[in-house]
C-alpha cells in the first residue's frame, strides 16, 4: 500500500495501519525516553550518540551519560527503571523552555551482557512463558530486550483481563466524584480508595507494581538527606530561570510524598515540609525576588512547576499537615502561584505570552503552565477562600483546551519535536487526570482534539532501535517529565498496547505509573502492531520504518519532510534528514539543540533568522542535501509519498520480515532549493536488512553535498564508506551516481562563507566531539540519480545475504515492491 499527499493537506492522519527544557539528548533515546521517557530519576541524561555538554558547564561527555546507566545496572540491575541518575546541561532562556546545549556522546559501544532482571525472567499477567516481567533484560541504550524465541504460546494480543480472572485488578471507586463536587483529600491523580488498594495488597499481586515501588521509595530514601534544592539561576531569571530547581523539587516531593503513605513513615512527610519551606522562601540563603516573585513568574514554567509540586506536597499529605501548616501551603500557591495565574489568565496580561492571545501556543509551554495552575486550584479548592482558585481553574480549562491540546497534529505527532513530547503529554496528563480524579470528568479537554489517541502511536513510531528520531531542539533536563502518559492514554482510548508498552521502559519507575497503570492489562503490545508509521500531516511528514518491533539489533530508518516553521521555534532546516540505526547502533544521527541563551536563538523562523545561522540549526547540520553550501528556503511547500509492503508483527517475542518486505518515504523537496528540482527517497530492501537512500537532481547549478553525520569511525575509500562503532561495522555503497562521485569527510563545523555569528561566549556553536560528517560533493551537481546503499556487516551465525546492486527506479516510479529481486 502506498499513499501520496498533495501540498500541504491539513488533515492527513495516522495511515491505516490497524489503529481506527536543558539538554539532554542528541542521539538519545532517552529524551529519547527517553526515547522511551524522559527519565524518571534519571534526570537529563542523554542517550544520545550526539551529546554535547554547553560551554558554560564543563563535564565530562562519558560520565554525563554513562554514570546513570551504570548506577541503575549496579543499584538495581532491572529492566523497568531509573533510580539515581545526574544531572546535566544548562537549560534556556526561550519562550519555550530552556537547554544549554545538545546532544552527541553516546555513542559508545553497546554492553556485550544485557543487565539481567531483579527477580529474574518473570512473567506477565498470563505467565507467558514462564515470565515475570515481558521483558528479559536492558541493554545498554536502557531499551527493554525480549526473549528470542519464535514460539507464540502464552503471548496473547493487547488486552484487558476480566476482573474475575485477572491478577491483580483496581476495586470500583467506592464514591466517585461528580462534576458538581469536588472530592476529599487526596484528589489529585491518586484518590483515597487506590492508596488503599495498594497498601492492602496490590503492590504485592503485580510484578510491576512491586518492582516499580520499591524503586519510589528506594529513591525517596536515597535523597532524604540532600540539602534542600538550592535556587540556581540559569542565564538570569528571565532566561531559563530556576526551571531545573523547580523540577528537581517537583520530582523529589513526588517520591517523599507517596513513600509517606505506602510506608506511614513521617521521614518523607518531613523532608517534604522540609523542601517546601525552603522552595516558599523561608530559606534566607535560598530567598530571591520581591512582590511574591519568588517562583520566578517572568519564565511561567518555574512558576507551574512549583505549583504543581505544591498541590502534590498540599493534597497527598493533607491529613499530616497541622491547619497552620495547611494555611502556610496555600498562601504560598495563591501568591506565589495562583496570583500570577489569575492575571494571566484572567486579566489577559498580555506579558504572558504563553496563555495565546489571538494566536494558539500548541505546545509544551501551555500544558506544562495550565497543568501546574490546574493541579493547584484543583489541591485548594473547598480551602480557599479567596476564589482564586475557583476563577483559575475556569480560565484554565477552555485555554488548555484551545492550545494546549491543539499540540497533537491530526497525525499524533508533536507540534514541536520528539523530545518535547514528554513535556508536553506529561503537562497534559496531569491536568487530564487531576480533573478526572477530583470531579470525575476532564472537562472536555480530551474530546477538543481526538487526535491525542494516535500521540502514543507518534511515540512509539518515533523510537528507534537506540534513540528517538529526535530532530530538532531536544529541551530541558526532564526530571518527571516520563512517557508514562501512555499509561494513561491506554484508560482514556481503551487501548491496552499503549500501557504494555511503556512499563517495560526504564523511566516507568516513578508515582504517577502506579495511579495510571491497569493491573488488568495483559499481552504482547507488539502483536498486531505494523512495522512502519506514516505520518502525513502537512506540518510533519514524515515516516518511520522497522524490520522488527522487539529486536534492538534490527533496522530502523526514519525520514522527515514537512513544513520548516511553527514548531514553536525548536525546528531545524531539515527537509529530507534521517537517521539509521543497525546492529544496536545509531549510524546517522541528530545534534539536537545549540546553546538556548545564544542570541536570537528563539527570535525569529524567517530566512535570514540568526537561529539558522547556528550549525546545529542550519542545512549543513543536517543529513541531507546541501546546495552551495546555503540553508533550505523556510517557507519551502514539499510534498511526500509512503509506501509499504504493510506488514505487521504477530505474537512471537522473535519476528523476520518475510521475502519481499519493504517501506519507503519519498519527498519532493524542490521548493527548499528555490526551484532546483531535488526529491529524496529512503527505504528499506532486501526483506528489510539493508537501507537504500537516493537522490534525484535535476538541473541543479552548482555545488551539491551529500552530508550524512556519524559517531561512527569513517574510512572513505572511493565509492565505498566503511563506518565502524561499538564493534560493529556498516559499509556506505555509491551504486549509482556521476562518474567520479567518491566519499568523503569534514568536520561537523561551520564553513568558512556562513554569515557571523554574534559576538560573545554563548553565541558561538558547540563543539561536536565525536562526529564526523560523511560527505559526497558534487562540484557541478548537474542532473544525475545518486544512490547510497547501507549494509549492516551481519555476523555469520544471522545467515544473511546481502546485496551489492539495486534497481535503478526513479524516485517518482517507487512502489513497494519496485526493488524486489
Amino acid at each position: 500500500m502506498s499513499r501520496s499527499t498533495s501540498q500541504r493537506e491539513p488533515n492527513q492522519g495516522y495511515q491505516g495501519q490497524g489503529y481506527s527544557d536543558s539538554p539532554n539528548t542528541g542521539y538519545g533515546n532517552n529524551n529519547a525516553g527517553y526515547g522511551n521517557g524522559g527519565n524518571g530519576y534519571n534526570q537529563g541524561f542523554s542517550e544520545a550518540p550526539y551529546a554535547t555538554t554547553p560551554p558554560k558547564k564543563k563535564r565530562n561527555k562519558w560520565l554525563w551519560i554513562g554514570l546513570p546507566l551504570l548506577l541503575l545496572a549496579i543499584i538495581l540491575g532491572a529492566v523497568l527503571g531509573g533510580v539515581l541518575g545526574t544531572r546535566g546541561g544548562s537549560k534556556s532562556s526561550d519562550p519555550s523552555t530552556s537547554s544549554g546545549s545538545s546532544n552527541s556522546g553516546a555513542t559508545s559501544a553497546k554492553k556485550a551482557a544485557a543487565t539481567s532482571v531483579a527477580g529474574g525472567v518473570g512473567s506477565t499477567a498470563t505467565g507467558a512463558n514462564g515470565q515475570v516481567y515481558l521483558a528479559v533484560s536492558t541493554d545498554s541504550y536502557f531499551l527493554p530486550v525480549y526473549a528470542t524465541g519464535t514460539a507464540t504460546s502464552g503471548y496473547v494480543a493487547p488486552t484487558i483481563k476480566p476482573t474475575a480472572s485477572a491478577a491483580a485488578a483496581w476495586p470500583a471507586d467506592p464514591s466517585p466524584p461528580s462534576t458538581s463536587s469536588i472530592r476529599d483529600h487526596p484528589r489529585l491523580i491518586a484518590p483515597k480508595y487506590k492508596w488503599d488498594a495498594l497498601n492492602s495488597g496490590l503492590i504485592a499481586k503485580d510484578p510491576y507494581f512491586t518492582y516499580w515501588n520499591s524503586t519510589i521509595v528506594a529513591n525517596a530514601t536515597n535523597t532524604l538527606n540532600d540539602p534542600v534544592v538550592p535556587y540556581t539561576e540559569d542565564g538570569g531569571l528571565s532566561g531559563s530561570g530556576v526551571l531545573d530547581p523547580a523540577r528537581e523539587i517537583k520530582m523529589k516531593v513526588k517520591n517523599w510524598a507517596y513513600a509517606y503513605r505506602v510506608t506511614n513513615d513521617t521521614k518523607y512527610a518531613n523532608r517534604v515540609k522540609a523542601e517546601l519551606w525552603s522552595a516558599a522562601g523561608n530559606d534566607s540563603e535560598n530567598a530571591f525576588g520581591t512582590d511574591n516573585s519568588r517562583w520566578n513568574p517572568a519564565h511561567f514554567l518555574d512558576l507551574a512547576e512549583f505549583s504543581s509540586a505544591f498541590a502534590i506536597g498540599y493534597d497527598w499529605l493533607y491529613d499530616f499537615w497541622t491547619e497552620d501548616e495547611r494555611t502556610a501551603l496555600r498562601w504560598s500557591i495563591l501568591n506565589l502561584g495562583l496570583e500570577y495565574g489569575y492575571d494571566a489568565l484572567v486579566n489577559k496580561n498580555s506579558t504572558f505570552w504563553w496563555t495565546g492571545g489571538s494566536s494558539e501556543i500548541n505546545g509544551n509551554w501551555n500544558c506544562v503552565c495550565n497543568g501546574g495552575l490546574i493541579m493547584a486550584s484543583l489541591a485548594i479548592l473547598g480551602d480557599d477562600t479567596t476564589g482564586r482558585a475557583q476563577a483559575v481553574l475556569d480560565a484554565a480549562i477552555p485555554n488548555a483546551k484551545a492550545n494546549c491540546m491543539q499540540a497533537v497534529h491530526p497525525d499524533g505527532t508533536w507540534a514541536e519535536t520528539a523530545n518535547y513530547w514528554y513535556f508536553g503529554t506529561t503537562g497534559a496528563a496531569e491536568m487530564i487526570s487531576a480533573l478526572r480524579t477530583a470531579y470525575g470528568s476532564d472537562q472536555g479537554l480530551i474530546d477538543s482534539n481526538p487526535a491525542w489517541n494516535l500521540t502514543s502511536v507518534y511515540h512509539m513510531h518515533v523510537q528507534g532501535m537506540t534513540s528517538l528520531f529526535n530532530y530538532g531542539d531536544h529541551g530541558p533536563n526532564k526530571y518527571s517529565a516520563t512517557a508514562n502518559s501512555l499509561m494513561l492514554w491506554a484508560d482514556v482510548f481503551d487501548e491496552p498496547r499503549y500501557a504494555l508498552y511503556q512499563r517495560d521502559h526504564y523511566d516507568s519507575s516513578e508515582p504517577w505509573s502506579m495511579f495510571w497503570y491497569n493491573p488488568s492489562y495483559n499481552g504482547a503490545w507488539w502483536d498486531g502492531m505494523p512495522l512502519d508509521g506514516d505520518f502525513s500531516n502537512w506540518n510533519d511528514e514524515w515516516a518511520a520504518m522497522r524490520s522488527s518491533w522487539t529486536d534492538n539489533n534490527g533496522v530502523y530508518a526514519a525520514m522527515k519532510s514537512g513544513y520548516l516553521q511553527g514548531h514553536q521555534t525548536h525546528g531545524d532546516l531539515d527537509i529530507g534528514d534521517f537517521v539509521i540505526d543497525a546492529l544496536g547502533q545509531r549510524w546517522a544521527g541528530e545534534l539536537g539543540s545549540g546553546q538556548y541563551l545564544s542570541d536570537d536563538y528563539f527570535a525569529s523562523e524567517a530566512q535570514n533568522a540568526i537561529r539558522w545561522h547556528y550549525y546545529r540549526k542550519a542545512t549543513e547540520g543536517q543529513n541531507t542535501i546541501l546546495l552551495n553550501k546555503l540553508n533550505q528556503n523556510v517557507g519551502a511547500n514539499v510534498t511526500s509519498n509512503f509506501g509499504t509492503t504493510g506488514d505487521i508483527q504477530g505474537a512471537a517475542p522473535s519476528y523476520t520480515a518475510p521475502s519481499g518486505s519493504s517501506a519507503f518515504f519519498t519527498t519532493d523537496m524542490t521548493n527548499a532549493y528555490n526551484g532546483t528540482s531535488i526529491k529524496r527517497g529512503l527505504r528499506l530492501i532486501n526483506s528489510r536488512r539493508q537501507i537504500l537512500l537516493q537522490d534525484d537532481i535535476t538541473n541543479a547549478n552548482g555545488e551539491v553535498m551529500w552530508n550524512m553525520h556519524t559517531n561512527a569511525t569513517v574510512k572513505a575509500d572511493g565509492a565505498t564508506a566503511t563506518l565502524t562503532l561499538g564493534g560493529q561495522t556498516l559499509i556506505a555503497k555509491i551504486v549509482q551516481g556521476p562518474s567520479g562521485a567518491a566519499f568523503g569527510t569534514r568536520q561537523p563545523v561551520r564553513f568558512a562563507s556562513d554569515p557571523a555569528l554574534p559576538s560573545g561566549d554563548l553565541n558561538q556553536d558547540q563543539a561536536n566531539p565525536g562526529v564526523t560528517v560523511l560527505t559526497i560533493t558534487l562540484a557541478e551537481g548537474g542532473t544525475t540519480s545518486l544512490q547510497v546503499l547501507f549494509s549492516p556487516q551481519y555476523p555469520s551465525s544471522a545467515k544473511v545475504n546481502l546485496v551489492d546492486n539495486v534497481p535503478n527506479v526513479a524516485i517518482n516510479e517507487w512502489t513497494p515492491t519496485s526493488h524486489n529481486a
